[in-house]
């Protein structure tokens, strides 16, 4: 029996066909995965069946009767609950204050705390979902959050479950034991639909494969079935190959030196703690470690965003320790931040604005103390073809953009800034695999062309696949310093976890 039906599903927004007539169905109990690139209509399909957006024709059937949702709240009220990639938890309450909120048990009209504490553990216990009622929710990593937020579908009566990308900032041990939530989840009839871009984690633990390309859907499979190549083929047209080329040189002079690096934090352990690395010219340097672990705020604090309590940084031979982020990219830096949305772009200005951004200081787009439009909509169009943007014109709002080609404005505008160092932090979460080897071929032929670049990111495959050196951080400090043609996703998981390696000379900090 299917749990989910839809039929002819149209979404239109400004510019955009989102969704073609797209059908789409799921069988209860059912781990069923849908893929496709950035701007193929996957999201905005899912966010249809949560209540988010409503279509513009087409119906939807839950257990064989037809549905409308105006909102969220209808969607969980017919028993569909979706887990986003940025988890909607308020991170001053507790685990067991966010699950209940707005639909708290109460005693004599009260909120009744040990009842709410109750149900977060009987859940967790029922589907192995490890979990403190009592934990504050902002002091927990973020493998623990998404617990949370299964559990606040659960406790919803969710018999439906979409997870958007629920690997992206997990570690592989994470990443297995979420696989057994999900699938004790399955064996209790929960039927699971997977959004997500890694093609390993498809193949291993979904039944069915929905691809869809530019807003229709291309194939339907059965994971048995097929190969991770063919899905693929199916989702980009071609063949995709993400094994990078070794470097063409050895690494050069010194384009970033981190000497003592230390940022505090009030009332808590600093969140980088006495850092020191250096990154060379023709260097791809990487950096893993788990979401919370002082990656974000390394990247900060190198960049001019966060202010340093004490320690060095010198960016291509310059002293910027006391500059700002102006002084900085004058001496060479080009940075992707990690938060797209609130540092890498501006989503009220346009396309071609958010891809002028820092280039509009200088020629060919400053002229006389002018910007010339014309210059600055050929460059934009030129950064679009080249990184394959998805957009009906560069006038549009970035704001109206799917996350995947917001995410291509910021790598694109800053690998066009062809500074001597590249910090890039995350820089293709979110993407789709074929934006993924474009985007790593990228960074790599910035690196041949004598670039250095810092790579921060939860995607450990990429992490080897680009990276000479990799640094592993754990509770704000390095705690190893790793050859990447030496080492493996088990070993750096376990460091990014706090534990240890067998045998001696690993550790680079203590």
């Amino acid at each position: 029996m299917l749990a989910v039906e839809m039929r002819h599903i149209t979404k239109r927004f400004p510019g955009v066909l989102a969704d073609d007539d797209v059908s789409f169905d799921v069988r209860q109990g059912e781990i069923h995965a849908l893929m496709g690139e950035n701007g193929a209509g996957k999201s905005v399909l899912m966010s249809i069946l949560s209540g988010l957006y409503r279509p513009d024709s087409g119906e939807i059937l839950v257990d064989g009767r037809p549905v409308k949702f105006a909102s969220p709240l209808d969607a969980i009220g017919a028993g569909i609950g979706m887990v986003f990639q940025s988890f909607k938890l308020f991170p001053s309450l507790t685990v067991a204050e966010n699950v209940v909120f707005r639909e708290e048990p109460t005693r004599h009209g009260l909120y009744d705390k040990r009842a709410a504490a109750a149900i977060v553990t009987q859940i967790a216990e029922r589907y192995g979902l490890a979990v403190d009622p009592a934990a504050v929710t902002g002091s927990l990593p973020v493998g623990v959050l998404q617990r949370v937020e299964i559990i606040k579908a659960l406790y919803r009566k969710a018999k439906v479950l979409i997870l958007d990308e629920p690997t992206a900032v997990l570690t592989p041990q994470e990443t297995d034991r979420l696989f057994e939530v999900l699938r004790s989840l399955q064996a209790d009839g929960h039927t699971i639909i997977l959004i997500t871009h890694k093609m390993r984690e498809v193949m291993a633990i979904s039944e069915r494969v929905t691809v869809l390309r530019d807003g229709r859907v291309v194939a339907r499979l059965n994971t048995a079935e097929t190969t991770g190549e063919e899905i693929t083929r199916l989702m980009t047209g071609r063949d995709i190959d993400l094994e990078q080329s070794p470097p063409k040189s050895a690494p050069g002079a010194p384009v970033l030196e981190v000497s003592g690096l230390t940022c505090r934090q009030a009332g808590q352990k600093p969140a980088v703690d006495n850092v020191s690395l250096t990154v060379r010219a023709g260097e791809i340097v990487g950096i893993a470690g788990v979401a919370g672990n002082g990656q974000s705020e390394l990247a900060e604090a190198i960049a001019g965003l966060r202010a340093a309590d004490a320690g060095t940084v010198r960016i291509a031979g310059t002293d910027v320790t006391a500059g700002s982020v102006k002084v900085r990219r004058a001496a060479g830096l080009s940075y992707i931040p990690e938060d797209r949305h609130a540092v890498g772009t501006a989503p009220d200005a346009d396309v071609a604005s958010n891809l002028a951004m820092g280039h509009h200081r200088r020629p060919p787009l400053l002229q006389h103390g002018l910007l010339k439009r014309a210059r600055l909509a050929d460059f934009a169009q030129r950064l679009v073809d080249r990184f394959g943007i998805k957009v009906a014109g560069t006038g549009v709002l970035a704001r109206t953009l799917s996350g995947g080609n917001l995410q291509k404005i910021v790598v694109a505008r800053e690998l066009d800034y062809a500074s001597p160092l590249l910090i890039a932090e995350q820089p293709t979460r979110g993407v789709d695999i074929g934006a993924i080897a474009a985007i790593h071929k990228e960074i790599a032929d910035y690196r041949d062309g004598g670039g250095g670049v810092l790579l921060i990111s939860a995607e450990l495959s990429e992490i080897l696949s680009l990276s000479g050196r990799i640094l592993v951080m754990f509770e704000g400090r390095i705690v190893a310093d790793l050859e990447a043609a030496a080492t493996n996703e088990a070993e750096l998981g376990l460091l990014m976890a706090g534990g240890e390696l067998a045998g001696a000379g690993k550790e680079a900090q203590s």
